[in-house]
């Protein structure tokens, strides 16, 4: 993988930061210090099989991606398709907002 993986998925999970509410925010920036590395490992992996048991009550199909955006911080394979799900998913976002808004009224 290359550098330019890095710094792109750095940068648009640094864009995802921003929007979330600032305690989760914090949360998230702290677990991807490079200190947080021994608890960002084990929540990555549990969230994983969280996901992965989504039939369950409270566990759900959202912990999966999470879960693997936390292992991407340490698994730089994951790099390259983390972020292009990221792009997808952003520019799907954009979309469905826009979708959303009402129509602007001509005069």
């Amino acid at each position: 993988m290359t550098d330019k993986d890095e710094d792109g998925l750095n940068r648009q999970l640094d864009r995802f930061e921003r929007e979330l509410p600032p305690g989760i925010g914090r949360s998230l920036r702290w677990l991807r210090e490079p200190s947080a590395r021994w608890v960002r490992l084990p929540v990555g992996l549990l969230l994983i099989g969280g996901g992965i048991f989504s039939i369950l009550p409270v566990l759900g199909l959202w912990m999966l991606p999470l879960g693997l955006l936390l292992l991407t911080q340490d698994l730089p394979f994951l790099r390259r398709p983390m972020r292009r799900a990221l792009l997808w998913a952003e520019r799907r976002w954009v979309r469905w907002k826009q979708s959303r808004r009402p129509p602007q009224g001509r005069d």
